[in-house]
């Protein structure tokens, strides 16, 4: 593509990135890159270090947070991911940025952990659809083996507390083909009340990267096109207002088809590079121009104003 003058979606050490926030924009700087978003997944963490570390070097750090969206439907059960960006100045909203953290709370930790064992109950408790426990687990059950739960404590649970032994049956129960898996993210309903209530600009991230044609790091576990084209409708009327077309794992033709549904939605088009680390996922390899980024900013500008 032509020139990058604003790489809008990147991630540093406060998420899964392995540079720093001070480093992710020194490294923009010294590519020319204008502006950088730095949105992190499911965190607030690091934005004000690279606000921070932008002034000193020169480059707009545009802030965002990259949401987990869940989704558990008959035809998919995973999550997509919302760029969700907003002025700099929200920062130092104590209240939103109090109603930010508690939205995101909810897509991972305790809450996401009693989600899952509510689902478990429902479906194979005693009185559930699918009858294999005994009796009904408990969150303390889990929550005694770490602050950090994982599908393994919750094996060890179903095995040492509910006395469950066969391991085909465990892997029934908590495995990601069970009925009761919930994946991490926030619910879309949840999402689209703070998108529509919040001055924040949403942004469909990587619609494509499920289907990249190539080898790559940028499917990972993201749903192929055909899912996301049956749940776009929803996305939308949950307040998302553009899409990221310019991304690395999404070759010419899917940036074509994404351009089209841009033109007939009236959406943003985004693009950023999905920066991880220098070598399989770097920075500098996607954004936009000028005039694409001005176009997002302005929108965002406007949310800021509606709020005040």
């Amino acid at each position: 593509m032509a020139h990058i003058f604003a790489d809008l979606h990147n991630h540093t050490t406060a998420s899964d990135g392995d540079f720093s926030p001070g480093d992710l924009v020194a490294l923009a700087a010294g590519m020319g890159i204008k502006v950088l978003g730095v949105t992190d997944h499911d965190t607030l963490d690091g934005l004000e270090t690279a606000l921070d570390a932008g002034k000193t070097q020169g480059v707009e750090v545009f802030p965002g947070v990259e949401i987990s969206v869940r989704f558990k439907r008959a035809f998919f059960t995973g999550t997509l991911h919302v760029l969700t960006y907003f002025s700099s100045a929200m920062l130092k909203d104590s209240g939103f940025v109090t109603r930010f953290k508690t939205l995101l709370a909810g897509g991972r930790g305790e809450r996401l952990v009693r989600a899952r064992i509510e689902k478990i109950n429902e479906v194979f408790g005693p009185g559930g659809k699918s009858p294999l426990l005994s009796r009904d687990l408990a969150f303390e059950e889990i929550a005694a083996y770490s602050d950090n739960v994982s599908r393994r404590h919750f094996a060890m649970a179903l095995a040492e507390r509910l006395g469950i032994s066969d391991k085909d049956t465990i892997t029934r129960i908590i495995g990601n083909d069970s009925p009761a898996y919930l994946p991490s993210g926030v619910d879309l309903e949840q999402v689209k009340g703070f998108i529509k209530s919040e001055p924040v600009v949403a942004v469909l991230a990587h619609p494509a990267a499920g289907s990249f044609p190539g080898e790559g790091h940028y499917k990972e576990v993201l749903p192929p096109l055909e899912i996301v084209t049956r749940l776009l409708s929803e996305v939308l009327d949950a307040g998302v207002k553009g899409l990221e077309v310019h991304y690395p794992g999404h070759s010419p033709e899917h940036q074509g088809l994404l351009l089209s549904w841009a033109e007939k939605y009236d959406l943003l088009v985004t693009g950023g590079s999905d920066c991880h680390d220098s070598a399989k996922r770097p920075l500098g390899t996607a954004g936009v121009n000028e005039q694409e980024f001005k176009r997002l900013r302005q929108m965002v500008l406007c949310e800021e104003k509606k709020n005040r």
